[in-house]
């Protein structure tokens, strides 16, 4: 009688648990303006998520609005990629404040040509740590693609310059290896290098990039030769240049957390740098499931933030709703109105490359 070796078992069994990948939405196969004209004349949530896009609407029909996307959370993996995927490709938003996670560990991670998956169960989480599947809520990724991810950033990293970056810098640096050896035209990360949309990720160690910037510095270190790092500095002083140039901003913010706060805080940055007149966030929506028990709502509050001076409590809405089950309404409407058609990008990433030759 033979037996079955256990890792045979094991591949097996982890080929099971991976086997239905996550389908992201595509805005474009679906007219979504009816439904949320619809919802304008009911109550609750519903009101909330049609003003919300109204506003959204509103700064994509503002010429001088410069629309920043603010992603916290999960929801990349979850099934919106290809939605924020498309608003840079519709110009749609002009920078991105991002958390470490959603733009490496989902975006670049998919850029690679890895996915994420269905949990269409979820055993023991010790299985899972056994099988080298690690869980999103419903959602798995394989351990062993991620680490993939870890090395690569490691390799993106030994190949700059020794010198400081800010996380706009680099990540502009995976856009660029995305180019040149990504597997999925539709990457966040890929499509925001070719169309010039700076993306920020303040708190970027925060996510697999940590692991493979640490495995750059430390192999560096026993080699005795130089290392990149980031400047986290150089992130606010430079999102905070943009808010200065820019004039008339829009938030469109999914979660909260570090990326909200940040972008919000470039309106005080600027003031103290001597900018008197620079303008409060004109337009504000955000999409959470955060409330303020806690003293905050994952950081302020929308009108909470106008008491710092940040934003304008005229034009802002707060919707407590699942952002994977309302995002797809709100960015279908908006794409299918197309405020935006025949507008030139604003490339605001040229900024700094052209601030970069001119030091040169």
């Amino acid at each position: 009688m033979t037996t079955t070796p256990e890792s045979a078992i094991n591949d097996t069994r982890k080929a099971e648990l991976l086997s239905t990948t996550v389908e992201h939405i595509d805005i474009r196969t679906f007219d979504a303006r009816p439904i949320v004209d619809a919802m304008a004349k009911m109550s609750f949530t519903s009101r909330d998520l049609a003003r919300a896009t109204d506003i959204y609407n509103q700064m994509l029909a503002d010429r001088d609005c410069t629309i920043f996307l603010v992603v916290a959370g999960s929801t990349s993996a979850g099934g919106c990629m290809d939605l924020y995927a498309e608003l840079v490709r519709s110009n749609m938003v002009d920078g991105i404040i991002a958390t470490g996670a959603s733009i490496v560990d989902m975006d670049f991670f998919e850029g690679l040509g890895h996915k994420h998956y269905q949990a269409l169960e979820v055993p023991d989480d010790n299985t899972l740590r056994s099988l080298l599947i690690d869980r999103i809520y419903d959602t798995y990724i394989d351990e062993e693609d991620l680490q993939n991810v870890d090395h690569t950033i490691a390799e993106i990293a030994d190949a700059l310059e020794p010198k400081p970056y800010s996380s706009r810098a680099f990540i502009r640096e995976m856009g660029k290896y995305l180019v040149e050896h990504g597997k999925k035209d539709n990457s966040l990360v890929k499509l925001a290098y070719e169309h010039d949309v700076p993306i920020f990720c303040p708190a970027f160690v925060d996510s697999s990039a940590g692991f493979g910037l640490v495995k750059h510095q430390v192999d560096a270190m026993k080699a005795g030769r130089p290392y990149m790092v980031l400047d986290a500095i150089a992130d606010f002083r430079e999102l905070t240049d943009i808010k200065i140039k820019a004039g008339v901003t829009g938030l469109l913010m999914i979660g909260g957390g570090v990326p909200k706060n940040f972008v919000q805080d470039t309106v005080v940055c600027a003031e103290i740098l001597g900018h008197d007149d620079v303008q409060v966030h004109k337009y504000a929506v955000q999409i959470t499931v955060a409330d303020v028990r806690d003293g905050a709502c994952s950081s302020s509050t929308l009108q909470e933030a106008a008491s710092w001076g940040k934003v304008n409590t005229a034009i802002e809405q707060m919707v407590f709703a699942e952002a994977g089950s309302v995002m797809p309404l709100l960015a279908s409407d908006a794409w299918h109105r197309g405020h935006r058609k025949g507008q030139e990008p604003r490339r605001w990433a040229k900024l700094f490359e052209n601030a970069a030759a001119n030091q040169g």
